[in-house]
């Protein structure tokens, strides 16, 4: 293999998911230039990857279906010996078949499956994690069956995040989710500030949109230490604070990622998702919060915007566990 290609244009968790591939392809094929595809917005996250050789941008602000045909003609000009797409919808599918790639492997899931070359099987179940599905496209090739995902703060990085840090004890929490239901109720997050609040300093991340919340929950309780972060780092500045977080509070979602790609210590709250589908913590030092037996979870694989039954149990029923700790 002299030129592959990855494409995975999902969400932000998804693409640190596919760093593991990148890993191993790099290992099995040394000497082999590696592209990746992402959507726009995510790109910081391939930032500083020693493994890639360039990335490339599904940019829909210039028009979806224009975009898409740049990158095909780009792609064509390229040569290919292998693209891979670890996305399983319509775009990122019609892109793999029409890369002119010599070989085209991905989920058989993806609309355009008929197109690839290989198709593999993505099954939500066994607790199958979402890495070792992503490597089964590879596996022919000799990589590892799990890895865990990796992404590369730069020196610049580094150093935002230790200037940030004035406690050798401190918290990071992510409390937002793009879903209502796979985010740990408001009342939940104050209930650990307030524990926490005690222990060291507290650090609130998100984005821009979580400012809001963050804010909310830091005056709702009784912390003298918090502060709201969101929108103030970017993601590996994030990361790199994270990684030197005494410990990391997240909902399932993207900041839980990011945990384990510095495989820095985390707790993390599965409201109405489950482990079983694949997206759990892969940190040394993990921990997974959950109602156990509540009948009607999961709702959904991706959450929801409201509790289908009205009473959300599977957020507000969760036990912190606050009351063994020292």
């Amino acid at each position: 293999m002299k030129k592959i290609l990855i494409i995975q244009t999902a969400f932000l968790g998804d693409v640190i998911l596919a760093s593991p591939v990148i890993a191993e392809l790099k290992r099995i094929f040394p000497q082999a230039e590696i592209d990746f595809l992402l959507r726009k917005g995510n790109e910081s996250l391939l930032s500083n990857n020693p493994h890639l050789r360039k990335v490339f941008l599904l940019d829909k602000s210039e028009g979806k279906y224009k975009s898409i045909l740049n990158l095909i003609r780009s792609f064509r000009q390229e040569k290919y010996d292998l693209a891979i797409n670890l996305h399983r919808f319509g775009s990122s599918g019609f892109i793999t078949g029409f890369s002119g790639a010599r070989q085209k492997y991905g989920f058989r899931k993806n609309p355009f499956s008929f197109l690839y070359t290989k198709k593999f099987d993505h099954t939500l179940e066994k607790g199958v994690h979402e890495v070792e599905r992503n490597l089964s496209l590879i596996k022919e090739f000799g990589a590892v069956k799990l890895r865990r995902p990796e992404l590369f703060p730069s020196k610049d990085d580094v150093e935002i995040a230790e200037q940030i840090i004035h406690s050798d004890t401190f918290f990071c929490m992510a409390p937002a989710s793009v879903w209502f239901t796979k985010q740990l109720p408001k009342e939940k997050w104050i209930e650990l500030i307030n524990h926490y609040d005690q222990l060291g300093t507290i650090y609130l991340l998100g984005g821009k949109n979580d400012q809001a919340l963050c804010e909310e929950l830091i005056s709702a309780s009784q912390s003298k230490s918090g502060i709201n972060l969101a929108g103030q780092l970017n993601l590996l500045e994030s990361a790199a604070l994270m990684s030197k977080a005494t410990r990391n509070f997240v909902n399932d979602s993207g900041p839980l990622h990011i945990a384990s790609s510095m495989n820095a210590p985390v707790t993390a709250f599965f409201c109405s998702t489950v482990l079983d589908f694949g997206f759990g913590p892969l940190s040394d030092d993990s921990k997974v919060l959950e109602v156990q037996n509540l009948e009607c979870r999961p709702c959904g694989l991706h959450g929801h915007k409201a509790c289908p039954k009205g009473h959300f149990k599977c957020g507000h029923e969760i036990n912190l566990g606050l009351e063994y700790e020292d």
